[in-house]
């Protein structure tokens, strides 16, 4: 499957494993939120391989949390210290009790609700944790931790969707509480990640399984794509690099020219050794809710420049006062909390005007 989503990225997949993330990681205590993710999960098998003194993996859901102690249990064959906590980045005396007990110095904050037609029908839920997890999880890095790197997404600019106008408003939050902190913070934005939980790959391989129809939203509908190996990479590269105090740049990772979806359906189907359109069909099922036909990476006035380190990219962030911020981020997470679904949506406008709901 690996080597099959390889090809399929359509670009020689960038090597982002050792350097400067080794040196973040060996003899420290790192936490890895949402570590049973696709993303957390891997974040916490290359963490496990680069010697920490302490990882913490979390994740809210017990069944993924088992499934990584399961594989720590295998990596670490009694040379790693590490500890799997069930919690929800939504409680913060859940979330504190962590982080006075296991005193992180590296944070990796992964956990977040990603599905982007799921949180068009839950925005309350989407902002929680989003949004609310985010705030949580800063304010006690910034308390404790030297390293605090935030998972953003390319949905997060100009968004058009719940989920992509929750994770803006995410990278707001640590933007701003980035400002005087003890850790210095990094914002990481990702394309699509080839293969991941509820990714087309997936559910394409689902259907070309079944006789198709495999279906495509639009025909010329296109996104970035990176594997999972490259995200991770990414992640702990961006952590690592030098950072002004008091300000969060945001990373990405050059992905190349966007892939057509079609393009990518079709060169699956004869992976599988059928042909497009004869032996498996392709069904065009129109936009969903919140679903833009191109993304981008960047807002024109964040100012991208190179790194130190090939293929990825910095973009520098606004500061943004807190002060200013937490008025309307409180109000947001009370509308959520009451699940008044109305005033959310308006709040969440508010806060991020590009979010316009319908």
């Amino acid at each position: 499957m690996t080597n099959r989503l390889h090809t399929l990225l359509a670009r020689n997949a960038r090597d982002l494993e050792g350097g400067p993330g080794r040196e973040l990681i060996e003899g420290r205590r790192v936490l890895v939120t949402g570590a049973g993710g696709t993303i957390g999960s891997e974040l916490t098998r290359r963490v496990a391989r680069m010697s920490p003194a302490r990882l913490i993996a979390y994740d809210a859901s017990e069944y993924n949390l088992y499934a990584v102690d399961q594989e720590l249990s295998e990596i670490g064959r009694g040379r790693l210290n590490w500890t799997a906590a069930l919690g929800d980045v939504r409680d913060e005396t859940a979330l504190r009790h962590v982080f006075e007990d296991e005193r992180p110095e590296v944070v990796l904050h992964a956990a977040a609700l990603k599905h982007v037609p799921l949180m068009e029908r839950h925005p309350c839920e989407a902002v929680l944790t989003n949004v609310g997890g985010t705030v949580n999880v800063m304010r006690m890095a910034r308390e404790t931790a030297d390293a605090f790197l935030f998972i953003s997404t390319d949905k997060a600019v100009n968004p058009t969707n719940v989920m992509g106008a929750t994770k803006r408003v995410g990278e707001k939050v640590v933007q701003a509480l980035s400002q005087g902190a003890k850790s210095h913070a990094a914002i990481v934005r990702f394309g699509n990640v080839l293969g991941s939980t509820g990714s087309v790959v997936p559910l394409f391989e689902k259907q070309i399984q079944r006789g198709g129809p495999v279906t495509v939203t639009h025909p010329d509908i296109t996104r970035w794509f990176m594997t999972v190996e490259e995200a991770a990479g990414l992640v702990l590269q961006a952590a690592a690099l030098p950072a002004e105090p008091g300000q969060a740049d945001v990373f990405v990772l050059d992905m190349g020219e966007p892939v057509r979806i079609d393009d990518l359906a079709r060169s699956l189907i004869r992976l599988h050794g059928l042909r497009p359109d004869l032996d498996i069909p392709i069904a065009y099922t129109g936009l969903r809710p919140g679903e833009k036909l191109t993304e981008e990476i960047f807002y024109s006035a964040e100012g991208v420049s190179p790194t130190a380190i090939e293929g990825v990219l910095k973009a520098k962030a606004n500061g943004i006062d807190y002060p200013r911020l937490e008025e309307a981020v409180d109000a947001l997470l009370a509308a959520a909390a009451q699940r008044d679904e109305a005033e959310t949506l308006r709040l969440l406008h508010a806060l991020e005007p590009a979010f316009r709901p319908d």
